[in-house]
């Protein structure tokens, strides 16, 4: 069983906030990929599921018979969910985890390009069915929708290759550096200013913190030089740098707070019995870690079948 750490959150922020976590935010519709090139997907293979007849008879009837699932992300965050080389097809872990949800209730996933900011709101209205784009499981965000937690993860330091500055995600190690977030992230939101805070009371610089629109002016700034450090996501910081050529890293060091990620829903579409129960089946099922291995996910990232459901 997972053991729940705490978890930072931001009382009375915008729902527009609170929707945005390490994630980019790009037009709907763009065909970037987030390290500012197209990446291939993985050659690794994924098996098929077996349709689950007692998760399928959990659906909607409306969702049911349609035989759609619609699921939106924001495929500007790779390994999670982005565009291939042809800067239309929609790839990675969100997608093959909403494809096998799809396949174990019988359904066929419909992947549709969305703006982070604007899925909650998505689902919501019921323009979307599900939201599946990293999001992380938070008190405020569990009041306007449901979570199925899918992996857990926590916010990493990424540094110029080699770290020549020795930074890591330690307050006491950023006081007086250049460092960047994406605007609206929990980074910037929350972590960073707590950082800058503890500098501060203990008499040394405050952060320089410098805020950017996406995720990829955020690396481009680490890259370029203009900032000394960036924190976000550390899982896509990650695999972010390895498409950059290996320009950035994440510093040494465990995790910031690792909290619960998953797919959001809306609270009143009637689905959260049936998306759980697939949920569980896959992450019982070998296709779980088929998933996490085609896309570099570490084994810290995984989660048990009895964390899928929200406490």
């Amino acid at each position: 069983m997972l053991k729940k750490n705490h978890i930072r959150f931001f009382a009375g922020a915008a729902l527009i906030a609170l929707a945005a976590t390490g994630c980019t935010t790009v037009s709907e519709g763009t065909g970037s990929s987030a390290s500012g090139s197209a990446a291939s997907e993985p050659t690794s293979s994924v098996s098929a599921l077996q349709v689950d007849e007692a998760a399928r008879a959990l659906l909607p009837a409306a969702i049911r018979d349609s035989g759609v699932l619609k699921i939106a992300s924001d495929p500007t965050y790779p390994p999670f969910e982005y565009y291939d080389t042809d800067n239309k097809t929609m790839i990675g872990w969100d997608v093959d985890m909403g494809d096998a949800i799809a396949q174990v209730l019988g359904l066929k996933a419909t992947h549709v390009p969305a703006t982070f900011d604007t899925i909650l709101p998505g689902l919501q209205s019921g323009k979307y069915d599900l939201g599946m784009s990293t999001f992380s499981v938070t008190p405020e965000r569990a009041k306007v929708v449901d979570f199925v937690p899918y992996l857990q993860g926590g916010t990493g330091l990424a540094v110029p290759a080699g770290n020549p500055e020795k930074l890591g995600v330690d307050p006491m190690l950023l006081c007086g550096k250049k460092i960047a977030a994406q605007k609206g992230s929990i980074q910037s939101l929350d972590v960073l200013p707590a950082f800058s805070k503890k500098c501060t009371d203990a008499g040394k610089p405050a952060i320089d913190m410098q805020f950017f629109p996406t995720q990829s002016d955020v690396n481009l700034a680490l890259t370029s030089g203009r900032v000394e450090g960036a924190m976000a996501d550390s899982i896509s910081t990650a695999y972010q740098g390895k498409l950059a050529g290996g320009k950035f890293e994440i510093a040494p060091g465990p995790d910031f707070e690792p909290e619960l990620t998953g797919t959001a829903l809306g609270k009143k579409t009637g689905l959260l019995e049936a998306i759980q129960a697939a949920t569980q089946k896959i992450i019982e099922d070998p296709n779980y870690q088929q998933i996490n291995d085609k896309w570099g996910l570490p084994a810290s990232a995984s989660i048990t079948a009895a964390d899928a459901i929200m406490k």
